[in-house]
Order: structure tokens, then C-alpha cells, then sequence
């Protein structure tokens, strides 16, 4: 065919002996980590008895990381055999959906959490209805049902355009046109939009705690805890999901033979967008209600019991 011409006389320029190293190294790295830090954060979110609205945004962004997490193995051996896949069409599709489903539902429960301590900052009277257990539940499941839905054409029969069963994770070349389109409308809502939304709530928050000098212990304590939410989501927004929404752009727009050392950035630019989902239970550390005490508690727990046994 046609396609099978494109693709013979295109493969010569693949940067595959890169990615069989990179990719496989660090998804079984981002696999082990994401599965003990997300597994471990959602126990801890389902014993925490007090129930707030920001907790339950980090419990939803916990289990869409390890929804994640758990397809790294595939992505891993796919590289492994030299860009060869042999779990079938339907895995295929998921795949891809489940990258970027995550990606995006991550952007938005980072966003939500700092509109939502930004709020806590700046109007502490008026947070009742926002941090409102009710309201947090309907929201986590409008991101959902959105982000499902705009992430449902990847999976469409061979987004990637490969007649060739074997190839999953690649793009063809031929269908770069349609991605391009379907990028410029990603880049903006998925991340754009939120990530100058966290700038905003960033910059104003440290406005509003510059002003208000006063602060009683309990509230530095709460401000804290907000300010650090900002902080580390406008941090993860910053190394995780800025260079690789740039470099796919600038990939999609300029992809040509002469451009492997673009592609490797780009390798390595979804590595770092991969990493988010085991760098979340670092917010969760620092910020979640009660988590840290729940976990110092599970510490002594197993400590303890580790003393019955006499096993130290």
C-alpha cells in the first residue's frame, strides 16, 4: 500500500533505539513508585474519617494516577521488544486513551485544588459553599465525564494511523495533519486555560497574605497548607506538563526527518509529563488534611507490631 511506502521510506529517521532505552527504563520506575505512593495515598484518604472537599480532589487524582500507573508495564514491554505490540487492538487504544485521560484529569484536580485554596486565602468567609463536600463530589465528576469524553476520539481505530498492527505507541506520519487540529484544541483547554489559571491564583494568593500581615497560628497553619497546594501544583505544571505541551506543538508543526534530536526531547519530555503521577503523593504529604498524622500513625502501627513479633 501506499502507507506501507510512507512508512518504509520514513523509518530510517525514528529515534526507536532511544526510546528502547529511555522509555521502558522509566516507566518501570514511574510503575513501582506510582503503585506503592498512590495505593498507599488512597488507603490512607479512605481511613481519614474527616471528609473535606480537598481531600476528595486528591483522592480522585490518586485514583486516575493509578488507573495510569498500572498500563506503564504495557507501554514498557512494547518498547522493550523494539517498538512491537502484541496485546491486540483493543489494549492498544486504551493506551493511548488512558495517557492522556490521566494527563488532563491530573491538570484539572491540581487546577480545582488551587482555586480552591486560593479561595480558602482570599475569601475564608465565603469558602463554605466551594469547599463544600457536595460541590467537590459533583465537580470531580464533571472533570470526569469531560475529560473522558474529549479524550474518547483517541479511541477511534488507528489514531496513530499505522495499518500495520504491530506498531501502538507511534505516530504515522500521515496523520499528522488531523492531530495538529486536534492539538491546537487540547493545548488550549487542556492546558493553557488551567495552568494560567494556577499562575493567577499563585500570584494573587501571595498578594492577599502580603496584605493581610495579621495572621492568628491556627490560620498561618490553614494559609500554609494552601499557599504550599499553589505552590507545588504550579511547580508540577512547570517541569511535568509545560515542556512536553510545547515540544508536541513544535514537533507536530515542524515533524521531518532532520528533526531526531527534537523527537529524543520530546521522549523526554513525556517521561517528566509521566512522572506527575508518581511526584502527586508529595502534595498529598504536604498538603492533604490530616495526612501526614495518618500516616505517622500507620508508621507506629506497623512499628509496633514489628516489636510483638520480635522482628527488630
Amino acid at each position: 500500500t501506499d502507507n506501507g511506502n510512507f512508512t518504509n521510506s520514513s523509518s530510517n529517521c525514528t529515534v526507536d533505539d532511544f526510546k528502547q532505552v529511555i522509555y521502558p527504563i522509566m516507566y518501570l520506575f514511574i510503575f513501582f513508585l506510582g503503585t506503592v505512593g498512590n495505593g498507599l495515598s488512597i488507603y490512607v484518604f479512605f481511613q481519614t474519617s474527616r471528609r473535606t472537599s480537598v481531600n476528595i480532589y486528591m483522592q480522585n487524582l490518586a485514583i486516575s494516577d493509578l488507573m495510569f500507573v498500572s498500563t506503564l508495564p504495557f507501554r514498557a514491554t512494547y518498547f522493550l521488544l523494539g517498538s512491537r505490540w502484541i496485546f491486540g487492538d483493543i489494549v492498544c487504544r486504551i493506551m493511548t486513551y488512558t495517557l492522556y485521560m490521566n494527563m488532563y484529569c491530573s491538570i484539572y484536580f491540581l487546577t480545582v485544588l488551587s482555586v480552591v485554596r486560593f479561595i480558602a486565602i482570599v475569601h475564608p468567609f465565603k469558602r463554605r459553599n466551594l469547599t463544600n463536600t457536595k460541590y467537590a463530589r459533583i465537580t470531580c465528576v464533571a472533570i470526569w465525564i469531560f475529560v473522558l469524553a474529549a479524550s474518547s476520539p483517541l479511541l477511534n481505530k488507528g489514531v496513530a494511523g499505522y495499518s500495520n498492527p504491530v506498531k501502538c505507541l507511534d505516530l504515522h506520519p500521515s496523520s499528522t495533519h488531523r492531530l495538529l487540529m486536534m492539538n491546537c484544541f487540547v493545548l488550549v483547554v487542556g492546558f493553557i486555560l488551567p495552568f494560567c489559571t494556577i499562575v493567577f491564583c499563585y500570584v494573587f494568593a501571595i498578594r492577599a497574605l502580603l496584605k493581610s500581615r495579621a495572621l492568628q497560628s491556627k490560620r498561618a497553619i490553614c494559609h500554609k497548607k494552601a499557599l504550599l497546594t499553589i505552590i507545588i501544583s504550579l511547580i508540577f505544571s512547570l517541569i511535568c506538563f509545560l515542556p512536553y505541551h510545547v515540544l508536541r506543538t513544535v514537533h507536530l508543526m515542524y515533524s521531518s526527518c532532520s528533526q531526531a534530536n527534537l523527537h529524543k526531547a520530546l521522549v523526554v519530555t513525556l517521561c517528566l509529563a509521566a512522572m506527575n503521577s508518581c511526584l502527586d503523593p508529595i502534595l498529598y504529604y504536604f498538603a492533604a488534611e490530616n495526612f501526614k498524622a495518618k500516616i505517622r500513625s500507620l508508621e507506629r502501627m506497623i512499628s509496633s507490631k514489628w516489636h510483638h513479633h520480635g522482628v527488630l
